[in-house]
């Protein structure tokens, strides 16, 4: 199977084990394609018939969930690990309807969140992810919505925080923010959906005993990461909520996206 993923620390860690072999795979093989995650959300919606396995932001599984099913592991949620918006110079949440904000895709949850917490901050620019924080530190942008890396590194580049979009999330709902999750063509029959997802439980149950197995894959990955931001970026988003959904993982998913769990499995 084709598995297209980030090439971000926390897929890497996630799916080294798998892709080479270092837990049972039921028979089943997996090639790794790496793309960015706007890139990844607009192949899910608009070519799903290329895709096998797919990670995609949440906030776009309501536009895939007719040609995917969402796997109960391997998802990117969890507590305190949300986008951060970032400004260079200070901005009130009252100026933001005049702000020219750097969001990381249309149909990303940060973008997503950015809307639910800022319903009036709608003059934005899709940007490489991990081109928003320096586009915003030259003036270029005037905010920026940060994922991944950036939201370890920007006051590095001079930045400060005007929200946390997840504490804004996790304060309205109480809930985890969902993120991103990994989906499976619907070619493929719910029984091949359970086991893709023991895979994929296996996989990260292995990297988790065995960290330093991915380590130089995780290493190579990365965008020129530090070995702290690597550390932190797989800390964050690879939990117990990776291993298993699980009620409270579901609900969020429910929440955030409007879709009754029905319509994803």
């Amino acid at each position: 199977m084709k598995l297209h993923i980030s090439p971000c620390p926390n897929d890497t860690f996630t799916f080294h084990a798998m892709i080479h072999g270092l837990v049972d795979t039921e028979g089943l093989t997996f090639e790794p394609v790496f793309d960015d995650i706007d890139a990844l959300n607009g192949a899910a919606v608009r070519r799903p018939e290329d895709e096998e396995v797919v990670k995609i932001s949440y906030a776009a599984l309501p536009q895939a969930a007719s040609a995917f099913r969402l796997l109960d592991s391997g998802s990117a949620l969890g507590h305190g690990n949300g986008p951060l918006l970032v400004c260079k110079h200070k901005i009130y949440p009252d100026e933001l309807s005049d702000a020219l904000i750097g969001i990381p895709g249309e149909m990303t949850t940060a973008n997503r969140l950015l809307s639910i917490v800022y319903p009036e901050a709608r003059r934005k620019k899709t940007c490489l992810f991990s081109e928003i924080a320096p586009a915003v530190a030259d003036g270029e942008l005037d905010a920026g919505v940060l994922i991944h890396e950036g939201r370890f590194t920007y006051a590095s580049l001079g930045l400060r925080l005007i929200a946390d979009l997840g504490q804004e999330w996790e304060t309205l709902t109480g809930l985890p923010i969902p993120l991103g999750g990994i989906l499976l063509n619907r070619k493929y029959p719910a029984e091949t959906a359970e086991q893709v997802s023991r895979i994929i439980r296996r996989s990260i149950e292995y990297a988790r005993r065995h960290p330093e197995a991915s380590a130089g894959y995780v290493k190579a990955h990365a965008q020129e990461l530090e070995p702290e931001v690597r550390q932190k970026h797989i800390f964050y988003f690879v939990n117990d909520y990776s291993l298993s959904l699980g009620e409270e993982g579901r609900r969020a998913v429910e929440r955030l996206t409007g879709l009754a769990e029905a319509e994803w499995r």
